[in-house]
C-alpha cells in the first residue's frame, strides 16, 4: 500500500460500529499470530490509524479486546453449527464436529490462550465458553426432542461430552500428535458411549409430541 493511500485510510472517519469491527479484525490477527503478552494495544491502534485514546474508548483493557474477539468467534461458531430439524441428527453431529475442528484450527492460538494460556480461568472468558457450551447442548437436546428423564440423562452426558471435546481439541492443537480423523473418531465414540440409548444418533430426530 502506498504512503498516500495509507494516510487516506488513516484520515477516513468510520462509524463507531465499523471502527469497532475494524479493531476486532486487527486484534484477531494479532492474537492469532502472537502470544497474548506480546500484543500491544498501541500497535493495534497504529495499524488502524487511530489514537490509543480511541481504541481504549472501545476496549478499556487488552482483556476486554480479547474477550470481544473471542465472543465474536464463539457467536460465529454457534451460527454455523446450529441444528436443523429437517436433517438426521447423526449427520449434523459429525458436521458440527468438523465445523468445531475448522474453528479450532483457524483460531488455534486464541483458543489455546483462552483455555491454557494467560486468560485460562478468566471469569469473562469462562462465561463465554460456558455460554457457548450451553447453547450447543440446548440445540442438540431440542433436535432430539427428548423429554423427562431421557432429556435429563442426555443433558448431563452432553455437558460432559462437550467439555471433553474442547479439552481434547485444545490438547490436539497444543501437541499435534494425533491426526484430525483420530480426534474426530475419539469424540464420536465417547459421545455414543456417554449417551447410551437416551439419544438416537442413527436416525433423524423424532417429532415432538
Amino acid at each position: 500500500m502506498s504512503t498516500s493511500l495509507r494516510n487516506v485510510n488513516r484520515r477516513r472517519r468510520l462509524t463507531p460500529e465499523v471502527r469497532r469491527d475494524q479493531l476486532l479484525d486487527i486484534g484477531a490477527e494479532e492474537f492469532a499470530t502472537r502470544a497474548y503478552q506480546e500484543v500491544l494495544m498501541a500497535e493495534i491502534a497504529d495499524r488502524a490509524g487511530v489514537s490509543r485514546a480511541l481504541i481504549y474508548r472501545h476496549f478499556p483493557t487488552k482483556r476486554d479486546l480479547f474477550a470481544a474477539i473471542y465472543q465474536r468467534a464463539s457467536d460465529r461458531l454457534l451460527e454455523i453449527t446450529s441444528i436443523r430439524p429437517d436433517l438426521p441428527l447423526a449427520e449434523q453431529v459429525v458436521a458440527g464436529l468438523e465445523a468445531h475442528f475448522d474453528f479450532f484450527v483457524a483460531n488455534a492460538r486464541t483458543v489455546v490462550e483462552a483455555n491454557r494460556g494467560a486468560l485460562a480461568g478468566d471469569p469473562v472468558i469462562q462465561d463465554i465458553i460456558n455460554s457457548e457450551l450451553a447453547s450447543l447442548r440446548q440445540g442438540l437436546l431440542d433436535a432430539a426432542s427428548l423429554r423427562g428423564h431421557d432429556r435429563a440423562v442426555a443433558s448431563t452426558a452432553l455437558h460432559g461430552w462437550l467439555a471433553f471435546v474442547r479439552v481434547v481439541c485444545v490438547d490436539w492443537l497444543s501437541d499435534n500428535k494425533l491426526a484430525r480423523r483420530e480426534v474426530r473418531d475419539m469424540c464420536l465414540r465417547t459421545l455414543v458411549s456417554a449417551l447410551g440409548a437416551s439419544m438416537d444418533l442413527t436416525s433423524p430426530p423424532r417429532s415432538a409430541t
